[in-house]
Order: C-alpha cells, then structure tokens, then sequence
C-alpha cells in the first residue's frame, strides 16, 4: 500500500529531532498523514527526561517517530552521560509515556550496536557489541525501549546522508572543492542510506499499520508488527567509494569544476576517539518480508541528492 492512499492518522504523529537530517524530512513526508507535532528544544529537552515525559502528556500523540540523537560519535567518548542520556534514558522515557497513552513508537538506531568485525551484513538477530560509547548508548536505548512495554519499531540504519543538514556527502564535497588530494578511508564497508528514503518508508510503514489497526485498537495491531527491523541503503560501498562516485558524478555534470583526487587509506591512517565498524552493512530481508519495502540503492540515492545540492 502507497503512503499516499491513506486515510488521515486518527491522531496526532510527533517526530522528535525535527532539525536534524531524518527529523526534517520525516516531518514534510508524514504530513499528508495527520497533524505533525515537532517540538522544539524548548518544548522537549531531549537531555532530560522529565522535559520528554512533559512534551508527550501534553502533545497526547498516535504515533512517537523519534529521529533525534546524540550522533557526536567522537564527542560521545568524553560526553557519555549526554549521550547516555538522548540515546538511552529519553528513549526510555517516551517508551514509558507512549505505553500510557496506547500510542505506537518508530525508533531509529544504528549499525554500530555491532562490533563491525563479521564477514557478511549483519542479521537483526545477530549478536550486538558496541565498541565506541555512541553505540553503546544506542543499544541501551534500544533495551529500554524494548523494556518499557509499549508496541514499537525499531529500524537500524548507517551513514546517513542527503541534501540538507552535516553529513559525509556534504563535506567531502566542500573539501574537493578546496583541495587537490583528498584522503578518504577505504577499509569500512556499508551502504550510505539516504535520510528521504528513510522518511518513506516510516510513512509506509504507518500507513501499513493504520490499515492493520481499523477497527480495533492500535497497540494489538502492532503487536504484529513489534521488533528490530534494518533499514540501511541497497547495495555496498567504502567511504573512499562513496567519495569517488560523489565526486566522479559532480565532474560529469560540470566538466569544468576544480575537484580533488580522491584517494583511499587504511582505518588505521586515520585515528579517531571513537573506533568504527570495519563492517556496517545490513541484510535489510525482513523490511521487505515484513513491510514489502526495499531500501533505495545508494548509487541511485546518490544522484538524486546531487541534483538537489
């Protein structure tokens, strides 16, 4: 079923993090749903609880969509309590205040809950182990969501991207217009994930679940639904790929621009606070069993951003 052929959401959908990349364009693609709360930091304080708990009493929501995140990777190492307590102990909060008012979560996380070291895209079954504090602070908030009870979504996605908003494509494309040479690493795989796409197929989802949920309440047709779902981009690539396909697409539109060679290295020449998955790839299968979605292609999602910058 189409987000677009649904019927209006019986309720308010609040989306937490609406400034930032996925925030943003979920609040635009779920608006032809229903009535959209977006608070402001001034409303909800994603760093304290009792400012979450406050913000959903008074908003009395159908749906919580919660993008927003402490995703300072690297900060988070001498940050962990802040990080702890946006990744974990907010998404406790509206897990708790959610299940009192018998509204659904959609909660996104990351493929840094896994240790990067397997061969193959990891499975949602398969074992979790964080190896940076960012990624530990998601896992507990994927626990305490799970512990608070109420019907949720999980979806795990990586290196997100678009046309708005801090991320990779944006400053790779920045520095290769001021340097010659840039370095890029070329030891870390995954699949760079458009944030639209996510945006979409949260609204696909949704509208899935209000279909499920006519005629009866909407906590026992999640029940169907409750659990960790991947949601990454299609296809694999390194950053070093990433970069270079950036940068090879941007030169065929304009042959004429000044971009640097992109150039790969080793994880190991360039140190971080944080250490990063070596593997961040995910078998998104149950997404499409489950949902009948397929996650964009990253080469494909590529080009659109680019014809959006």
């Amino acid at each position: 079923m189409a987000a677009g052929s649904c019927s209006t959401v019986r309720g308010k959908i609040l989306v937490t993090g609406g400034t930032g990349q996925v925030g943003g364009e979920l609040a635009k693609t779920l608006a032809p749903l229903g009535e959209i709360v977006v608070p402001g930091r001034a409303e909800m304080d994603l760093s304290h609880a009792d400012s979450v708990r406050a913000a959903i009493r008074d908003a009395q929501p159908r749906w919580i969509v919660n993008a927003a995140a402490y995703t300072a990777v690297d900060k988070a190492e001498s940050e962990p309590e802040l990080a702890y307590a946006i990744n974990a102990e907010a998404v406790r909060a509206i897990g708790e205040e959610a299940q009192l008012i018998g509204a659904g979560v959609i909660h996104f996380s990351t493929d840094y809950v896994f240790d990067g070291t397997g061969s193959a895209p990891y499975l949602e079954t398969d074992t979790t182990s964080p190896v940076s504090v960012y990624g530990a602070s998601k896992l507990a908030g994927e626990q305490a969501l799970a512990g608070s009870g109420v019907p949720h979504m999980i979806f795990r996605t990586s290196w997100v991207y678009g046309a708005q908003g801090k991320n990779f494509l944006r400053t790779i494309l920045k520095l290769a217009r001021e340097r010659e040479v840039l370095r890029v690493v070329g030891d870390q795989h995954g699949a760079p994930t458009w944030s639209r796409d996510l945006a979409k197929m949260a609204a696909h989802v949704i509208v899935q679940c209000e279909a499920a949920a006519e005629g009866r309440p909407l906590a026992d047709a999640l029940a169907e639904t409750i659990g960790v779902y991947h949601a990454g981009g299609g296809g694999e690539t390194t950053w070093h790929g990433f970069a270079a396909e950036a940068v090879r697409l941007v030169r065929e539109r304009d042959p004429e621009v000044q971009l640097a060679t992109i150039e790969a290295i080793k994880t190991s020449e360039y140190p971080t606070p944080a250490k990063r998955p070596a593997n961040s790839r995910l078998n998104c299968d149950k997404l499409g069993r489950r949902f009948g979605w397929s996650m964009m292609d990253w080469h494909e999602s590529l080009r659109q951003v680019l014809a959006e910058l």
